[in-house]
């Protein structure tokens, strides 16, 4: 039985039942494919076979947890274990051993730890549901200035920690004809244990897809000319296939996730670990799931009262979390409510700043972008980073990394240290972490 060790009279009634328990346990491999982060284009094929993972026996999204499917393994007979218990102790030994070796499917190991990975594939999806869906942007200029907060309910079945991804397949049809569309990868923006702490939730900030010729750059169009609701004397209209489906979907409206996958953006261990973090728009997402898991959730944050900081605080965070978000408009500031809760409440351990580019000027009176925003407080961040324990990590748009040389590379120089030698040795040491797209 699961979790219990029960004497036999032969240790060959011991190998059939480690054997046996080896095969309940392994899960079924998932199909291994590429998929797109977020709007990025690429894909994993057609999925337009879809085994649902998840849905069977499932009774809805207020309902049980479904039940994962068994191997179908018998146990021996006892009269067969009888048999092989001549082998004795030695060949328990060997089927332990080889038990062991199996490699586990949805899990890969990662610094030495075993992370959930890929253990719903695009061919064998799991079937969610809505929980909430809200916008939490305000309109600015911009023809894409929707941005919503998705939660999504899998009851415990998609297991991920902060910094991985998860998959969503909209129904189609998308730029090539698939239908259902390919999978897009989407970082997630909750802790491991969801929104409430239940471990039942995952969710997602996405920002929806418009292109609209004549207001803003489009080079395709999925509309018909002159049926766009919203648009309707524009040449050519884009509306993301994925993000649209996503930030149209209601509570309780199912959803197909694949994942999770991911070990770019992963915490550190050590709790005295200084992390910067450097996002444009929804690239917040692996950080406020960073910052959740250190300061919000009741299980893993720092201690609030002085009492509990020295009965339980001594492997909580005691580092420096430093944010800093780039945007084109204030109303495209993410999450502002949380960040400033935080900061009231860990004043030493949390800090944040924006970028506003269309809003605010650098100092030379240009655009501020979220490296100028850095470069305000190079001083203290330059020293941090020489420190082994200081970890930097980007999410966003494409080009961060030469925004982040912009900021610290004149530093670098100053002290005859070559940039890209010192960004190298910081990969080396696993110190840092970019995933743009």
């Amino acid at each position: 039985m699961r979790g219990e060790s029960r004497p036999l009279l032969a240790a060959g009634a011991v190998a059939c039942l480690i054997g046996a328990s080896c095969q309940g346990f392994v899960q079924p491999a998932p199909s291994s494919s590429s998929s797109s982060h977020g709007a990025a284009a690429g894909g994993s094929g057609s999925s337009s076979s879809l085994r649902l993972r998840g849905a069977v026996g499932a009774q809805g999204p207020q309902g049980a947890i479904p039940n994962a499917s068994s191997s179908g393994t018998a146990l021996p007979s006892l009269g067969l274990c009888a048999v092989l218990g001549a082998a004795g102790a030695a060949a328990a030994t060997a089927v332990a051993r080889r038990a062991a070796a199996v490699k586990k499917k949805g899990v890969r190991v990662v610094d030495g730890k075993e992370i959930p990975w890929n253990l719903f594939a695009p061919k064998a999806p799991y079937q969610g549901w809505v929980s909430s869906n809200e916008t939490i942007t305000t309109k600015t200029p911009l023809v894409n200035w929707e941005t919503s907060h998705v939660v999504l309910r899998h009851n415990k079945q998609v297991p991920y920690i902060e910094g991985q991804s998860i998959g969503i397949i909209s129904p189609g049809p998308d730029k090539k004809g698939d239908t259902p569309a390919k999978v897009r990868l989407y970082s997630i923006a909750s802790s491991a244990c969801g929104d409430d702490e239940t471990y039942n939730m995952v969710s997602l900030v996405v920002k929806r897809v418009l292109e609209v010729s004549g207001i803003s750059w489009c080079e395709y169009s999925n509309v018909e000319k002159g049926k766009d609701p919203e648009f309707p004397e524009a040449e050519k209209v884009y509306r993301g296939v994925c993000s649209s489906h996503i930030c149209d979907l209601k509570t309780g409206d199912e959803v197909l996730i694949t994942g999770p996958t991911g070990a770019e953006m992963l915490l550190p261990d050590e709790p005295d670990a200084n992390i910067i973090m450097l996002a444009t728009g929804t690239g917040i997402a692996p950080f406020r799931s960073f910052v959740r898991k250190l300061f919000h959730d009741k299980a893993t944050r720092i201690p609030r009262s002085r009492l509990a900081q020295l009965l339980h605080g001594k492997d909580k965070y005691r580092g420096l979390a430093w944010l800093f978000l780039g945007v084109p408009y204030s109303g495209s500031i993410l999450y502002d409510k949380e960040w400033a809760e935080i900061k009231e409440l860990y004043p030493d351990n949390f800090r944040y700043d924006y970028a506003v580019s269309d809003e605010m000027t650098n100092k030379e009176g240009k655009k501020m972008w979220v490296q100028h925003k850095v470069m305000e407080y190079a001083d203290e961040i330059w020293p941090m980073l020489k420190e082994k324990k200081t970890h930097v990590y980007m999410c966003g748009l494409k080009g961060m990394e030469s925004g982040f040389k912009e900021a610290f590379g004149p530093l670098a120089e100053k002290e005859g240290v070559e940039w890209t030698e010192f960004v190298k040795n910081m990969k080396k040491d696993n110190r840092y972490h970019v995933e743009v797209y």
